[in-house]
């Protein structure tokens, strides 16, 4: 039998129950846990640049003492503000932090919590609002009013006060106007546009009419032949609210909704009943009192026009070689007074080189003229289209615009088409000519297009802007003179 030690059975369930009852130790002693303390916020955003009238969402994050980062709310605490402490330039939802572009210039956008400041600093842009695509050059207006133009300036077209061709975007001289541009309109290199009111001006020039460039054909409208390089102010007249320029002829309109036009009118282009070429604007249909139109959409081309009443009624004039009259017969001799194109409605109407589009108030899309590259787009790639047949089996169609070749539109969902001439990628898929619509890319964010000469622009609902087709002479805008067969991006300039 092994022998045990009493004393060593009694100790150890003593020191068991010391133990449970915390003895042995200093009972005065308690471990308190350190608290994280806020160190630092850092914002992100999605882009730091936010052009005007867009947003971008600001999150911000937190770093404490004990390495750990976390998510900050407004509900934690969280203020958002700006560093000025006004929205000028641009403004911060003290909600949930979003930043909506203002004007341009830059900010300070700051987080604070706690006494801890995280802060970014945003620049804000001008984005774009509308482009024209001429002959062999482009205009576009940005948010702020401004004009850029760029491409061919050998007459003055792009008005920056020179004849130096240019192929990133330059400012358009400002004229002799205290306002800056509502709309543009290239022709075949010349620009018409309209300024933009004020109502803090006692001498706004809200509603005038400014031309530059070459003026050959009085295109200009200024009473005489001289070329510009700046724009010049066509006349006295402030209610003009839009206008079209074709190859050599201008129509614009009016705010009680009648047409003028001026310029070459060898075809009858300018509708105002003879073919005499006028250097300054004259009423199309002609001026007596009987004439009462109301015109609520219109376009001029090569040589011929088109316009829509506000019954919705097409009337065309001009030049009809190739049928582009759409009155199902081709003629040698214009016609110089508005004639009535069938019996449908329309909403909007595209003039091309020598070839006619329009869109129905039915969506459905209708087209005519010279096919000899399937600009009509109704799967033919020869001859003539006497009279409106429709084109594909949509009936969405929201925007067309024809050019020299070739024909850009735009379906509701925002999907850009295009068909013709493909000779100098102005279609923007990288193929070749296409007789019936096919469409550019997957994007569903077009809302604006233009199709000049040879080469195409359009806009996107992020105010991007974006030009593909001939290059030769910097029309793309994209700092190149090399043809680009698919859209290009053209920066917003400083």
């Amino acid at each position: 039998m092994k022998n045990f030690k009493f004393s060593s059975l009694l100790l150890a369930p003593l020191f068991a129950v010391l133990a449970a009852c915390g003895g042995g130790g200093d009972d005065n002693k308690t471990t308190t846990p350190a608290v994280a303390t806020l160190k630092s916020i850092a914002i992100t955003m999605g882009s730091t640049t936010v052009p005007v009238s867009t947003f971008q969402d600001a999150t911000a994050t937190g770093t404490y003492s004990d390495g750990s980062t976390k998510a900050l709310t407004v509900a934690g605490g969280l203020a958002w503000a700006t560093k000025s402490g006004n929205a000028t330039v641009a403004s911060v939802a003290t909600a949930n932090g979003r930043v909506t572009g203002v004007s341009v210039g830059t900010e300070t956008i700051t987080a604070t919590q706690e006494g801890v400041v995280g802060s970014v600093n945003v620049t804000i842009t001008a984005p774009w609002q509308q482009v024209s695509a001429g002959g062999f050059q482009t205009i576009a207006r940005r948010y702020d009013g401004k004009l850029y133009a760029w491409g061919q300036n050998n007459w003055g077209q792009l008005g920056d006060s020179s004849n130096t061709e240019r192929t990133t975007p330059v400012l358009v001289n400002n004229g002799a106007a205290t306002t800056t541009w509502r709309s543009v309109a290239v022709g075949d290199q010349f620009a018409v546009g309209i300024r933009a009111g004020t109502s803090t001006s006692t001498t706004t020039t809200g509603g005038t009419l400014w031309a530059w460039g070459l003026n050959t054909n009085g295109q200009l409208g200024l009473g005489d032949s001289a070329n510009r390089s700046v724009p010049t102010q066509i006349g006295k007249d402030t209610n003009w609210t839009a206008v079209s320029a074709g190859k050599t002829h201008v129509l614009a309109l009016k705010s009680d909704g009648t047409l003028w036009a001026w310029g070459r009118n060898s075809s009858g282009q300018l509708g105002d009943l003879t073919v005499i070429g006028r250097q300054a604007p004259v009423k199309v249909g002609g001026t007596d009192k009987t004439n009462t139109a109301v015109w609520i959409a219109f376009s001029a081309g090569g040589a011929h026009s088109l316009g829509v009443q506000k019954d919705g009624t097409l009337w065309a004039w001009g030049d009809n070689n190739f049928g582009q009259q759409g009155n199902a017969s081709t003629s040698a001799t214009g016609q110089s007074t508005p004639t009535k194109v069938g019996t449908l409605t329309y909403t909007s109407v595209a003039a091309g080189g020598n070839h006619s589009m329009a869109i129905g108030t039915d969506g459905v899309l209708y087209g005519w003229g010279a096919n000899g590259s399937g600009q009509v787009g109704n799967n033919a790639g020869t001859g003539t289209v006497t009279a409106p047949v429709q084109i594909s089996d949509f009936k969405d169609w929201t925007l067309v615009s024809a050019g020299g070749l070739h024909t850009l539109a735009v379906r509701k969902g925002g999907t850009l088409w295009a068909w013709g001439s493909n000779a100098d990628g102005q279609l923007g898929d990288g193929g070749f000519d296409a007789v019936a619509p096919i469409q550019i890319g997957t994007d569903t964010t077009w809302i604006g297009i233009s199709a000049g000469d040879n080469h195409s622009a359009g806009l996107k609902t992020d105010n991007s802007l974006w030009t593909w087709g001939l290059n030769a002479n910097g029309q793309l805008g994209n700092g190149r003179t090399v043809t680009a067969p698919v859209p290009v991006s053209i920066p917003n300039p400083n």
